[in-house]
C-alpha cells in the first residue's frame, strides 16, 4: 500500500491531528464499512486499512529528524486512545508498531538503518513487530533457544517464534536471539536484530496462523526463522542486551494505558447510553442502585487510566532508560488491563442479552481485552514481581509496617493516608505466591491512587477523583482481608475418587 500523503504535517497541532485521525476512523468503520460486521471476520479489507493509514498515524512514533512528529509519549498515547475507542485490535496494532518496533529502532538502531525504515513507514504504510516468545519459552525469555552466529558480513539467526502480533503482515521485525558460543552453549545475554521481510535472505517463514479467540484483526502464528541480516541491523544497547530488553518492555507496558483509555471510555459511554434508554418499570436502569455502582466502577477505571496516561507521558519517553522501572511498568500494565476486562464485563452485564454478541462492542470487548491480562507478562507474574520489589525495599529500609513504608514513598505518600486503616499491617518477609499476588495488587492500587491525586492537583475534576478513591478503598480493603485469610487450598490429583455425587443419592 502506498500512502496518498508523502509526509505528515509536522506543524499540525495535536488536537487537529487527532481530530483528523478520528474522522478517518469514522469514515473507514461506519461509511466505507461496518465495524460491527468487520468484527466477525479476520483481518481488515485493504480499502479500510488504506483509509486509516493514509493519515500516517505512526508518524507519532518517529523522530522529527526523520520526518515524524517527534516520538512524544503524549501523542502516542492520544493516538492509541482514539484508536481503541473504535477498535481495541486496531489500537493494539498501533501499539505493537510504536512500542515494540519504532521506539526501539529510534533509540537503539544505527543512523544509516533508521532513515530508510522510517521513510518506508511514513510513505509506504509499512508495519513492524517484535519476536521474543517461543513455543517452549513464554515469559521465560532468558532461556530462549533462538540463536545467532556472527560472520564477516553480518549474522545468521535460526530459531522458532510464535504468538507474534502481525505474523505474516509486518514488513519489519525485531528478532531476539542469543549468541551461539564455541562450545555449543548459548550466551546469557540477549541481542536484537532488525529483519526486513521484503529481502529474501531476511524473510521469515510463517509455518501456520493461529485461530485466535479474539483480536480478529491481528494475525498471530508460528514462525520459523532461518535468516541472514547485515551487521548494521543489530541494535546497539547502552549497556547489556538484557537491560535493553527491559527498557523496551517497560516502555511498552507504560503505553498500555493509552490502549486502555479509549477502550474504557467506550465501555463507559455505551453502558451509560444503554442504561439511560432502557426502561424498567417506571424508570430507566440508571435508577437502580446496583447499576449506579457498576457504572461507578467503570468511571473509576476511566479516572485511573487518565492518571496513568498523564504519568506515563511524563516519564516514559525514549530519552529515559526504563530498565530499572519495573515497579511502575508492571503496575500500569497489570492494573489497567484488569480494569479493561472489568469494564467490558460490566458493560456487557448492563447491556443484557444484546451484549452477548461478537458484533456488540461489549461482547467483543470481553474477548479482545482478555489477552491483555496475559501477554507481555501475565498479570499474576507482574503482581508477584511488584510485591518482591517492595519487600526487598522494605527490608533494605528496615521498615516492616506497610503503611509506614508507603507513607514515605514518592509515589504513594499522598495516597497512603486515604487507606491507613487497611494498610496498617506488616506483610512479613516470607510469603506464598498467592499472598505475593494479593500484596502486588494492593501496592498497584495504592500507587494508582497516587497518580490520581497527582492529577487532581493539576485540576482534574474532583468528583471523579472522589468516586475513584472510594472504589480503590473498597478494593484495597477487600485485598487486605484476603491477605489475612490462611488459604492453603491445593489441587487434589485423584479428585475423582469417592467424589461422584450419584453414589450419595
Amino acid at each position: 500500500m502506498v500512502s496518498s500523503k508523502a509526509h505528515p504535517d509536522n506543524g499540525e497541532n495535536l488536537p487537529n491531528f487527532i481530530a483528523r485521525f478520528e474522522k478517518a476512523l469514522h469514515e473507514a468503520f461506519y461509511k466505507e464499512a461496518d465495524i460491527n460486521q468487520l468484527s466477525l471476520q479476520r483481518g481488515l479489507p485493504p480499502a479500510v486499512w488504506k483509509r486509516i493509514m493514509d493519515e500516517v498515524p505512526l508518524a507519532v512514533a518517529i523522530p522529527e529528524a526523520y520526518g515524524g512528529r517527534g516520538a512524544i509519549v503524549k501523542e502516542c498515547l492520544a493516538l492509541l486512545a482514539s484508536a481503541s475507542y473504535e477498535s481495541l485490535p486496531l489500537s493494539l496494532t498501533f501499539g505493537i508498531n510504536i512500542a515494540l518496533f519504532l521506539e526501539p529502532v529510534a533509540k537503539y538502531a544505527a543512523a544509516d538503518v533508521k532513515a530508510p525504515i522510517f521513510d518506508a513507514f511514513l510513505k509506504h504504510q509499512r508495519m513492524g513487530g517484535l519476536m521474543i516468545t517461543e513455543p517452549d519459552y513464554g515469559s521465560d525469555a532468558l532461556n530462549m533457544r533462538t540463536a545467532y552466529t556472527p560472520h564477516e558480513s553480518g549474522y545468521h539467526i535460526k530459531g522458532t517464534k510464535h504468538w507474534q502480533g502481525l505474523t505474516g503482515q509486518a514488513d519489519f521485525w525485531l528478532v531476539t536471539a542469543r549468541k551461539q558460543l564455541a562450545n555449543g552453549e548459548l550466551a546469557r545475554d540477549i541481542d536484537f536484530f532488525i529483519s526486513d521481510n521484503n529481502q529474501p535472505a531476511q524473510h521469515i517463514n510463517v509455518e501456520k496462523l493461529f485461530n485466535n479467540l479474539g483480536l480478529y484483526m491481528i494475525p498471530y502464528g508460528l514462525n520459523n526463522i532461518d535468516i541472514e541480516v547485515p551487521a548494521n541491523q543489530r541494535l546497539q544497547p547502552e549497556s547489556t542486551g538484557l537491560k535493553m530488553m527491559l527498557d523496551i518492555l517497560h516502555r511498552s507496558r507504560m503505553q498500555f494505558p493509552g490502549m486502555g483509555m479509549g477502550f474504557i471510555k467506550r465501555m463507559l459511554d455505551e453502558a451509560v447510553s444503554h442504561c439511560s434508554q432502557r426502561m424498567v418499570g417506571s424508570g430507566n436502569l440508571l435508577a437502580l442502585d446496583s447499576v449506579q455502582f457498576q457504572l461507578s466502577r467503570i468511571q473509576s477505571a476511566y479516572t485511573i487510566c487518565s492518571a496513568m496516561c498523564a504519568r506515563s507521558s511524563a516519564i516514559s519517553g525514549i530519552q529515559y532508560n526504563l530498565s530499572s522501572e519495573g515497579m511502575e511498568a508492571n503496575t500500569m500494565k497489570a492494573l489497567v488491563t484488569d480494569l479493561m476486562q472489568e469494564a467490558a464485563q460490566l458493560c456487557l452485564q448492563v447491556s443484557g442479552a444484546n451484549g452477548y454478541k461478537i458484533s456488540h462492542i461489549a461482547g467483543r470487548g470481553i474477548v479482545d481485552s482478555r489477552p491483555f491480562q496475559i501477554f507481555e507478562g501475565s498479570n499474576e507474574m507482574l503482581y508477584t514481581q511488584i510485591a518482591d520489589i517492595l519487600l526487598k525495599k522494605m527490608k533494605k529500609a528496615k521498615v516492616d509496617n506497610l503503611f509506614q513504608y508507603l507513607s514515605a514513598g514518592e509515589l504513594t505518600k499522598q495516597a497512603a493516608p486515604h487507606f491507613k486503616k487497611s494498610l496498617d499491617f506488616s506483610p512479613g518477609e516470607v510469603l506464598t505466591q498467592r499472598k505475593l499476588v494479593d500484596l502486588g495488587k494492593i501496592i498497584s492500587r495504592t500507587t494508582a491512587a497516587g497518580y490520581v491525586l497527582s492529577l487532581a492537583d493539576k485540576g482534574f475534576r474532583s468528583d471523579l477523583v472522589e468516586g475513584c478513591l472510594e472504589n480503590l478503598s473498597m478494593d484495597i480493603a477487600h485485598l487486605v482481608s484476603n491477605f489475612y485469610l490462611d488459604s492453603r487450598a491445593q489441587v487434589i490429583n485423584d479428585y475423582t475418587s469417592a467424589s461422584d455425587w450419584k453414589a450419595f443419592v
